[in-house]
């Protein structure tokens, strides 16, 4: 028994990991993957939809609306910074990491002078469960069937609708695209608001087990990039299998490190879970 708990525990911080990264990565693998477009804003549309979450939340809406508000609102900024900011700089990809990068000073910093360091948060819903000795967050199981549910969501979307196959001809040949009369300039648009609205809809998911603050965009946005980096900006062939791989590594890395450490302060090496902001974290000890 107390190996199996030991190897749920494992399983466990190795999916939360995979939720982690792939929930993390496809709303700036849609951007960069379609448009060609480095956003390092992403991880302020992430706090966009935190905010909006926790705000909405406070104000009485049940946790899963407030969530849906979150993404609505990061997607509807992710819009108007297309129109406004993005749309002149295609083609031009050191130009957008200078103007995403500046987009984001703007945020943390105007964020902290109206809403000031931090937001009481909401809470952790749907309480923890057991298995063995350890006790397990039951919300963390939620995270992962969402990313596995996102995943499969952006597959039909772009496989088996009109926009997705509009989208893809518009990535692929953009000047046959626009002579056949797609309106490739809606396309880029609705794309980048897409990867908008799934920054903050990631945003939301985490807001409930994360401290509100401006900055908690970098909790996100280097495993992020990472991700991308390493399976490339396609989400289905590259992103997701990443994702996998690196929260395997990631886990066993971090048990590896917590066994060796409790070993060397002579406590029994077992498997607990624990978590430390929004980042997930193994520690392994049995007194």
């Amino acid at each position: 028994m107390d190996a199996l708990s030991s190897l749920f525990g494992f399983l466990y911080q190795c999916g939360d990991a995979f939720a982690f990264l792939v929930l993390a990565a496809c709303g700036l693998a849609v951007i960069f993957g379609m448009m060609g477009v480095i956003n390092l804003a992403h991880g302020e549309f992430i706090m966009c939809g935190a905010y909006v979450t926790v705000a909405t939340a406070r104000a009485g809406l049940p946790l899963p609306i407030a969530i849906f508000s979150g993404a609505l609102a990061a997607g509807a900024v992710g819009l108007v910074v297309e129109r406004l900011v993005i749309h002149q700089l295609y083609d031009r990809p050191m130009d957008t990491i200078v103007a995403t990068w500046g987009l984001s000073l703007i945020a943390t910093q105007g964020t902290l002078i109206v809403l000031g360091s931090s937001m009481p948060g909401v809470g952790v819903p749907l309480g923890s469960f057991t298995v063995g000795a350890y006790s397990y967050s039951t919300y963390r199981l939620v995270l992962i069937v969402a990313a596995l549910a996102i995943l499969a969501g952006l597959y039909l979307a772009f496989n088996r609708t009109r926009f997705g196959i509009l989208a893809r001809a518009t990535i692929q040949l953009p000047h046959m695209a626009e002579a056949l009369g797609v309106d490739t300039r809606f396309i880029y648009s609705m794309t980048f608001a897409l990867g908008a609205a799934l920054a903050g809809l990631v945003g939301g998911l985490y807001a409930p087990t994360m401290t509100i603050v401006p900055t908690m965009g970098s909790t996100f946005i280097m495993e992020a990039f990472v991700t991308v980096v390493v399976g490339g900006a396609d989400i289905f062939l590259g992103t997701a299998p990443a994702a996998a791989v690196l929260g395997l590594v990631k886990a066993t890395m971090t048990s590896a490190i917590a066994v060796s450490s409790s070993c060397s302060k002579g406590r029994k090496p077992w498997a607990a879970v624990r978590y430390s902001g929004g980042a997930p974290a193994w520690c392994c000890w049995q007194r």
